[in-house]
């Protein structure tokens, strides 16, 4: 099985480094024209610095009407989209107020929401097109001290099933994709204290840590970036054409359920 995406062109929100780094990487490997988005010019251009070729980027924050705008100025069309752009923050339900309730909104389901009202037109008058949006096994799993996060990625899950019925037809595909606990920069960093402590590698300290707090894991370890990214890949790929209103798990098991 080869994935060939030479002559697309994908954008990837929140990709300057993480799950969204790995996703543009492993777009431009396949050959897709990549282009990288995030908050700062300067986190934007190491990005594109380190993807190299014929990647590009464009700093804009697109938890705002107005960021979103900055985008779609700069890229108009695109062939694949990928709505990774996703933020978290653990708060007592009780204690979590309405503006922190809307900035999840606005981040995690918003975005996305603005991006496919914006690209899937486009797809759809070319007969082809790719949107995926990240959303994660909290979706299901809501997490008790961050409910407000669970909500927003069933949000997603749900806006990706509904807009996958409204292409219908089209030839344009809209899925998404739940990562489980994921080794990327960010927990590297939650678990950098732990690490330090106990002088074990990164790995063993996540693979304890999914152990503990997600013992319904399967294969028991942290998921790499590349192994969530492979998943977006193949659905961003021609190869994925009957594939669509699918939540797609890389989630190492945590979700116990058949379907």
């Amino acid at each position: 099985m080869r994935i060939d995406l030479t002559g697309k062109t994908a954008l990837v929100t929140g990709s300057t480094e993480g799950i969204g780094f790995g996703i543009a990487q492993g777009l431009a490997s396949a050959g897709a024209t990549v282009i990288v988005n995030g908050r700062t010019q300067a986190k934007v251009d190491a990005a594109v610095a380190r993807l190299g070729g014929s990647a590009r980027g464009v700093a804009a924050d697109l938890g705002s009407v107005a960021g979103h705008d900055e985008l779609l100025a700069a890229v108009p069309q695109a062939d694949i989209v990928v709505s990774n752009l996703g933020i978290f923050q653990p708060s007592d339900f009780f204690e979590t107020d309405d503006a922190t309730w809307d900035r999840h909104w606005q981040v995690n389901v918003m975005a996305g929401v603005r991006l496919a009202r914006a690209y899937l037109p486009g797809m759809e008058a070319s007969g082809w097109g790719r949107f995926l949006f990240l959303a994660s096994e909290s979706a299901f799993n809501i997490p008790v001290e961050m409910i407000h996060y669970g909500v927003s990625k069933t949000a997603d899950v749900a806006l990706a099933r509904g807009l996958a019925k409204r292409m219908a037809g089209t030839g344009v595909t809209v899925n998404s994709v739940l990562p489980g606990p994921t080794l990327s920069e960010g927990v590297e960093a939650m678990l950098e204290a732990e690490r330090a402590k106990t002088g074990k590698s990164i790995e063993d300290v996540a693979a304890a840590f999914v152990q503990e707090h997600r013992a319904s894991s399967i294969i028991q370890r942290a998921a790499t970036v590349e192994e969530v990214a492979n998943m977006v890949v193949y659905l961003a790929s021609p190869l994925a054409s009957a594939t669509t209103g699918a939540a797609l798990r890389v989630d190492g098991g945590v979700i116990d359920t058949l379907m």
